[in-house]
């Protein structure tokens, strides 16, 4: 699928992005192929093989790319962790992954405690010119089949553990087809990628696209509203995807700006969290683009989405893609009616194989062969599915998934800390916002729990508020009822 770009254009621009000194480069989908081939070189040589694990904790930057298309040739299962992760989260990544290569920035090596199989991205050379390694042929990449596995995605499951889902090749290269297809992308494009490579969003759908398709791809280290406008300006792009997050931020942009940079788009996507019907009408209004919200999960790629051509619904996530089923059922997977709430379940060539190395988990998440998503939904008359929420405690903050067990685990682990509950609150830029209620002794200060939380998770899982309650309220049998907690009062 991707020779087509690699080999069949190589002469044509491919990528565009900032060197670590703030100047731009541009790559030939030619020179994108070159640097791929010197990195699995360079990943052979350390010892990678077929079947190998290889963590990859970077940012966006045009190594992330290499190393993914390196590992694809090596029949590598490439790991991408997020960038924002710290020690507790890192540790059992690669505890559970097995890698025999992490790659990381030399800022952040120091976060894996020295462990000897760290090696950081600036001590690669993949400029072919340059690189002491014998650039990989096209013959000697991998020839394994679509059901090898190209991908483990770490997402967090409702103990707080996070479980790798394994992607197959075959779930990539039937992802781009579905997206390419529905999405009308061509080689005329020109995507503005400003979300983060190690999501599925970024990926699977981005990186995918883009080399299934042969567009040209303007890659930025991540989203920043006061650049946005000069990137729409400079790049000119024709496609974009997006978070809810990102989009309540680009409404922020003056009319003028708006207008100018709704101008040459042709289509603006959304995804990995639920957005506001006002956020899509606003958009339109001022972008003059309706915004095509769409439905996936880490463990299947893309799902449902609103339709190219005919009415993009808000509050609605829209058809099922092509060759993708889906259902609504009850408890005891019988068939619910049209515009009812039942459990949402999948199945199709984008779904993922299996939790790595977690029988338990995987059989749980299927029945009948069909992936049970978690979410509650329901479907319209005329075949429109509107999500109603999580059948767990899932928060959703600009776009990341946070499970509460992770937290308050975390927060129990602190002295004078007795009971927690961690809920999402809403909040109109992040969706949600994680949000603390705690039994603690009268001298536990905020400023302590923040610190903790800071220095074993993500910046986006500290809580925004912690609250201090006498007792969490709880059924007979214990278990806390969060819906009786007392709201929230922004300060």
């Amino acid at each position: 699928m991707f020779a087509a770009s690699l080999e069949g254009r190589a002469a044509r621009h491919a990528l565009d992005y900032e060197r670590m000194d703030g100047t731009l480069a541009s790559l030939t989908f030619g020179e994108v192929d070159a640097r791929a081939s010197h990195m699995a070189a360079a990943l052979s040589s350390r010892g990678l093989r077929t079947g190998d694990r290889c963590v990859v904790h970077l940012a966006n930057r045009v190594e992330f790319i290499d190393l993914f298309l390196a590992c694809l040739r090596l029949g590598v299962v490439f790991v991408p962790v997020n960038v924002l992760y710290r020690g507790r989260e890192l540790s059992h990544i690669v505890s559970d992954s097995e890698p025999t290569l992490i790659v990381t920035s030399e800022e952040h090596s120091a976060l894996f405690g020295g462990d000897s199989r760290v090696f950081s991205i600036e001590r690669f050379n993949v400029i072919p010119k340059a690189a002491h390694e014998t650039p990989m042929a096209p013959g000697d990449a991998c020839d394994a089949g679509d059901a090898a596995p190209a991908v483990i995605i770490y997402t967090s499951g409702t103990t707080g553990k996070a479980k790798g889902a394994v992607l197959t090749r075959g779930n990539l290269a039937a992802n781009a087809a579905h997206v390419v297809d529905a999405w009308r992308i061509t080689a005329d494009d020109r995507y503005l990628a400003v979300l983060p490579l190690f999501h599925v969003h970024g990926l699977g759908n981005g990186i995918c696209s883009w080399l299934a398709s042969g567009c040209a791809m303007r890659l930025v280290e991540r989203f920043e509203i006061a650049r946005a406008a000069a990137w729409f300006d400079e790049f000119k792009p024709t496609l974009f995807f997006g978070v809810p997050t990102v989009y309540v931020r680009l409404l922020e942009l003056t009319p003028a700006m708006q207008k100018q940079m709704g101008e040459p788009m042709r289509l603006f996507v959304s995804g990995s969290a639920p957005l506001p019907a006002q956020v899509m009408e606003d958009f339109h209004v001022r972008f003059g683009h309706r915004i095509l919200e769409r439905y996936g999960m880490s463990e299947t790629l893309m799902n449902i989405g609103n339709p190219y051509d005919g009415e993009r619904r808000p509050g609605c996530i829209g058809f099922p893609f092509a060759n993708v089923e889906a259902r609504i059922v009850d408890e005891s997977a019988a068939p619910v009616a049209d515009n009812t709430v039942g459990q949402l379940e999948v199945r199709g060539p984008n779904v993922f194989a299996e939790y790595w190395r977690n029988a338990e988990a995987t059989a749980k998440a299927f029945r009948d062969g069909w992936f049970r998503t978690g979410d509650m939904a329901e479907r319209s008359h005329d075949g429109y599915y509107t999500l109603r929420g999580r059948a767990s405690d899932l928060i959703i903050s600009g776009g990341f998934n946070i499970y509460p067990r992770e937290i308050e685990e975390l927060l129990l682990d602190q002295p004078g800390v007795h009971e927690v509950a961690v809920v999402g609150a809403d909040d109109a830029r992040r969706g949600e916002v994680v949000i603390a209620y705690i039994v603690a002794d009268g001298d536990v200060s905020d400023d302590a729990l923040r610190t903790a939380c800071a220095s074993s998770l993500a910046s986006f899982k500290t809580p925004r508020a912690f609250i201090r309650v006498d007792s969490l309220p709880r059924t007979a049998l214990g278990k806390i009822q969060r819906h009786l907690l007392p709201p929230w009062v922004r300060t």
